[in-house]
């Protein structure tokens, strides 16, 4: 049995910046509404026809190879986390392929909305521990942007998501940095709670949609009930980090940083004052991006690192909630 770790960290997001501002002049809504329920100042939109969910992978991707210290042809494997991919089918994962001009290798897609990064983390270690693979890449990217309601009548979810993509390489550790473990849940009981219901083959199709032609049709917008998903993600967030940390028989006091999900501020602020943690424990920079979905987790693991802010030897946690409800954890010695 094998162990893996991180071994190159990359991210990209667009250059074009939204501001809350710039929201109030399409939107009924204002700087002050939006920070103190989000925390969120400004996000990123890309500009249409110069990035997609899979261009700004693959840029994101190339950073962490180089940093990696391995070449392009070293990757075994793709796992590509997103709820927003370029074509319904198939998935970014396979263009990932092309765009590096890798061989022929297989490439995996992860629809976990915004514990995939985790989740695809977890898949990444497990293929790694068991020596199938060396060097996988893992990739989660979102451009939210293009599918969201810009007006008053959207306003509680379109201030709240960016776009913007992170990348890992995760390979066969030689040292003690390793993934210590991964820790994923589900409760689809609650999946309408945070939903695009259209397209879908189960409820309204493309041609349902196009052939009723009802601009009030709001099935294939993001619906969210804010509340209700707030009081879960606390709960969970704060069980899943005590599951990783039980089994590796760790403390709170253990870790030096933890990277929650950029869900919401608030969210991420609850968590660390439950859990005690100092400012310097604690990275987040949903004010800047937005909530970035898949790609949330890795922006802000790259940041913290280039920041200087994880260390060799540090215990680092991932945490996330989302659709699904889904929410998982990882707990990382570095």
């Amino acid at each position: 049995m094998y162990n893996s770790k991180i071994a190159g960290l990359g991210f990209y997001v667009p250059e074009n910046v939204v501001t809350n501002a710039d929201l109030s002049k399409i939107m009924d809504t204002s700087n002050e509404w939006i920070i103190e329920r989000t925390g969120i100042e400004e996000r990123r939109h890309i500009v249409r026809g110069q990035d997609t969910t899979t261009s700004m992978g693959v840029k994101a991707a190339k950073i962490a190879i180089e940093r990696a210290n391995i070449s392009k042809d070293d990757i075994d494997f793709i796992v590509f986390a997103t709820l927003s991919p370029d074509y319904y089918f198939p998935g970014p994962g396979v263009l990932v392929q092309k765009e590096l001009g890798l061989k022929t290798v297989g490439a995996l897609d992860v629809r976990n909305q915004c514990s995939g990064f985790v989740y695809a983390l977890s898949v990444a270690d497990q293929f790694i521990k068991t020596g199938m693979y060396k060097n996988i890449l893992v990739i989660g990217s979102e451009v939210h942007s293009t599918g969201l309601d810009m007006t008053t009548r959207g306003r509680g979810v379109s201030v709240i998501f960016g776009d913007g993509a992170g990348a890992a390489v995760v390979s066969r550790s030689t040292d003690d940095s390793k993934i210590l473990s991964t820790h994923l849940h589900s409760e689809g009981q609650h999946a309408e709670e945070l939903i695009v219901k259209a397209p879908g083959m189960g409820g309204r199709w493309v041609s349902d949609i196009v052939s009723d032609n009802d601009p009030n049709d709001e099935s294939y917008m993001p619906y969210m009930n804010g509340q209700f998903v707030f009081k879960n993600a606390v709960v969970r967030f704060a069980e899943v980090i005590n599951e990783g940390l039980e089994a590796n028989q760790l403390k709170v006091s253990d870790i030096n940083m933890l990277i929650p999900h950029q869900a919401n501020l608030r969210i991420s602020q609850f968590i660390q004052q439950k859990f005690g943690l100092a400012d310097s424990q604690v990275f987040n920079n949903i004010q800047r991006y937005g909530n970035t979905t898949a790609a949330s987790v890795p922006i802000a693991l790259t940041e913290a690192w280039e920041a200087g802010k994880i260390q060799k030897g540090d215990l680092v946690v991932l945490a996330a909630f989302g659709s699904g409800f889904t929410w998982a954890s990882a707990i990382i010695r570095w």
